[in-house]
């Protein structure tokens, strides 16, 4: 049997936007990705989690808006390799009526059956019961703050789920 999918969101749970923005998180380094001439869009990574994540029992996967990009700004810093990614499509940032996330459809038809984790930070109910009727293999659905991004106790649960299938 193949090993779970882990699909990992990069602003959130390894870019922890939401702390205090004049304090960089400790173990954290700072990069700056361009966004256009004069602008560039401030990213904290924390190289640890690089290694942390390869040592989990899962096949890892970008579910970010970062796509590809991923692996050209994120995985460097990190120490990852070159990572398949969730291809958003036209669904990207797109709004549904149900209040599932707009990644959550694309995430379930690309583990295709498989059991996969996903961590993020906007996750919710609606996501959770969209996945339980939609996926038929076991599936963790791993909030992580924003403010604080991914700790011991994430890596924890996520080793958990694994070693639970």
């Amino acid at each position: 049997m193949s090993r779970p999918l882990l699909f990992l969101d990069v602003d959130g749970p390894l870019n922890p936007y939401a702390a205090q923005p004049e304090r960089r998180p400790e173990g954290y380094t700072t990069i700056r990705v361009p966004l256009h001439p004069g602008r560039a869009l401030r990213v904290w990574l924390n190289p640890d989690h690089g290694p942390a994540l390869l040592d989990l029992d899962y096949d890892l996967c970008w579910a970010t808006t970062w796509m590809a990009e991923a692996n050209r700004w994120i995985a460097p810093v990190l120490g990852l390799p070159a990572l398949p990614y969730v291809d958003f499509g036209t669904s990207l940032l797109a709004l549904r009526p149900d209040g599932v996330h707009w990644k959550t459809e694309a995430i379930v038809r690309y583990a295709a059956g498989r059991p996969f984790a996903w961590i993020d930070d906007e996750q919710s109910p609606s996501d959770a019961l969209y996945v339980t009727t939609h996926h038929p293999a076991p599936s963790l659905l791993h909030h992580v703050d924003p403010r604080i991004g991914l700790r011991d106790p994430d890596f924890a649960a996520l080793a958990d789920f694994a070693a639970s299938l």
